[in-house]
């Protein structure tokens, strides 16, 4: 399943509206719950763990992006 799948299907969106620049909250109308949902799903898609701390810092998709292929 790719990032963006997992996001949208995360927030009920169409895919096509998950792109790199959009911030998960202010663009996307992701809530902290959902920004907690998407974790857990990336982190068991990619068998990787995210801290709380650094999923502070992955506001945009295309920072999710970067940080799964930084540490995946």
């Amino acid at each position: 399943m790719s990032i963006e799948s997992i996001i949208a299907k995360n927030l009920k969106i169409d895919e096509a509206e998950v792109t790199d620049n959009k911030k998960i909250v202010e663009d996307l109308g992701g809530d902290s719950l959902n920004t907690v949902e998407i974790v857990m799903e990336l982190e068991t898609a990619f068998g990787i763990e995210i801290s709380d701390e650094e999923t502070e810092n992955l506001i945009t998709v295309g920072d999710i992006k970067e940080y799964i292929k930084d540490n995946s």
